[in-house]
């Protein structure tokens, strides 16, 4: 758990950073663009080309294009159309994906995890239910889309590790996992993007690199390994905490006004959830969590 908590952070401080200085300012498919090819040139020269399975790197390509390309696209196309506590609320249901994705592909039913996820929606819910206003269904329909593709990517790759175990490092085989994303990004850059909206302040560029070296580079490879080291309903729960992380910093940095009351309640019902998950692995049989 300890690698998606360090990255938890990350995340939440990356989603400030693009709806304060990337949302309305720098062209969506270019900014992803940038992010993928930054993370690239970091896990690319490491990746190893030899003694990996035609299949396990088949299925980095897809997960790639799902987990960051289609997720991330998404993600910044909804900005044009939701204001940053819509995109937060949501977002909350992520957490549900991970869980039915997860007990799909092990053929089973584990009702604790699917709790623990329902109870973290209902905590991220308490700290980011506002009233929603005008046409908003386009941008909720495009963040179920990035849900599911982000739940699916994390949930897939954590069984395509067990499936094809390897003596190298996860970073030696990540790579493939960017080139998936590219296949995405480039085409739709090409296709829709605005080469009038590129970046022009420093900050603008500032953000891209660390968006990319931290956020997408570090950030996508340490939550996948981390995804890989707890069960499933964990794995739903910790997608919700950047939820809280990200309110509170919007508080303390832009000063953006928030009900700090509902901040701590909801907090505290998502560290609830966690528990509840874990409570979970001890009532399931360990033969039962632990199909493949």
């Amino acid at each position: 758990m300890g690698y998606l908590l360090f990255v938890t952070p990350i995340q939440a401080f990356s989603f400030s950073l693009i709806g304060v200085y990337l949302a309305g300012h720098v062209d969506s498919y270019f900014a992803v663009l940038v992010r993928v090819v930054l993370a690239g040139l970091v896990f690319i020269p490491l990746t190893r080309w030899r003694q990996v399975q035609p299949r396990f790197m088949r299925s980095m390509l897809l997960i790639g294009a799902l987990q960051f390309g289609v997720t991330y696209v998404c993600l910044y196309l909804s900005f044009r159309v939701l204001t940053v506590p819509e995109v937060l609320l949501f977002t909350i249901l992520t957490p549900l994906h991970v869980t039915l994705i997860e007990d799909a592909l092990n053929r089973r039913f584990n009702p604790w995890a699917l709790l623990a996820a329902a109870v973290a929606v209902l905590g991220a819910g308490v700290i980011r239910y506002d009233g929603l206003d005008g046409d908003f269904l386009g941008g909720f329909l495009l963040l179920q889309l990035a849900n599911f593709t982000y739940a699916a990517g994390q949930v897939l790759y954590k069984h395509l590790v067990a499936r094809y175990p390897s003596d190298l490092p996860h970073y030696r085989r990540f790579g493939y996992f960017y080139l998936g994303a590219l296949a995405v990004v480039l085409p739709a850059f090409l296709i829709f993007g605005n080469p009038q909206h590129l970046p022009e302040a420093p900050t603008q560029w500032i953000v891209l690199l660390f968006l990319g070296l931290c956020s997408t580079a570090l950030g996508m490879y340490w939550w996948n390994k981390g995804a890989c080291m707890v069960n499933g309903g964990t794995l739903a729960v910790m997608n919700n905490l950047h939820v809280p992380l990200g309110l509170l910093i919007n508080l303390l940095i832009w000063n953006q006004h928030e009900d700090f009351t509902r901040l701590l309640i909801g907090g505290g019902v998502i560290v609830a959830s966690v528990w509840i998950s874990r409570l979970g692995v001890r009532r399931v049989p360990e033969s039962v969590s632990g199909t493949r």
